[in-house]
């Protein structure tokens, strides 16, 4: 039988998924996983180079293959690069697992990312792109979602405690 995360996080860039990943791998006592580490890893290069030099259509199918395999492989909390959503096979496969939106408001989301150029997808206008990606992300983010919990205003301590809180898990 293949493994199932105790945890899956979505949500957009910059909300956090890795800090309060960690946080929250450590209070269940168990690992913790990133797919965009695993994807730098395999690919040998930051994500945004990936983008720039193959374009986010390749991206995204290098990602798709990242996130099933890690679906598949890891039994801890696993947090997935923001766009993973965007693939109906892997929406298909967060079905029945627990899995925890993060979610934040576009002022929260400009004070984290800022102007990061590490983040393709929001170079021009980052406040606009950004908005625009949410109307197009927000829907499918929570459609797959056990439990939305808004990080806005909220310490990695505090949102991982309300995750847990929200899906029932106890600590280790």
């Amino acid at each position: 039988m293949s493994a199932v995360p105790v945890v899956v996080l979505v949500g957009p860039m910059g909300v956090g998924k890795s800090t309060v990943g960690r946080l929250l791998a450590g209070r269940l006592g168990v690992g913790y996983r990133d797919t965009d580490d695993d994807i730098v890893a395999e690919q040998g290069r930051a994500i945004a180079e990936i983008f720039v030099d193959e374009g986010e259509t390749a991206f995204r199918a290098i990602e798709r293959q990242a996130v099933h395999r890690a679906l598949a492989e890891h039994d801890g909390v696993l947090a997935l690069g923001g766009g993973a959503i965007l693939d109906a096979d892997t929406r298909a496969l967060l079905a029945g697992q627990r899995v925890v939106y993060l979610s934040m408001d576009v002022e929260e989301a400009v004070k984290r990312t800022g102007l990061n150029t590490a983040r393709p997808l929001l170079a021009v206008n980052p406040r606009k792109q950004w908005r625009e990606l949410m109307e197009a992300r927000r829907p499918l983010y929570e459609q797959v979602a056990t439990a939305v919990v808004a990080t806005d205003g909220r310490t990695p301590e505090e949102v991982s405690q309300v995750a847990l809180d929200a899906l029932e898990l106890k600590e280790a």
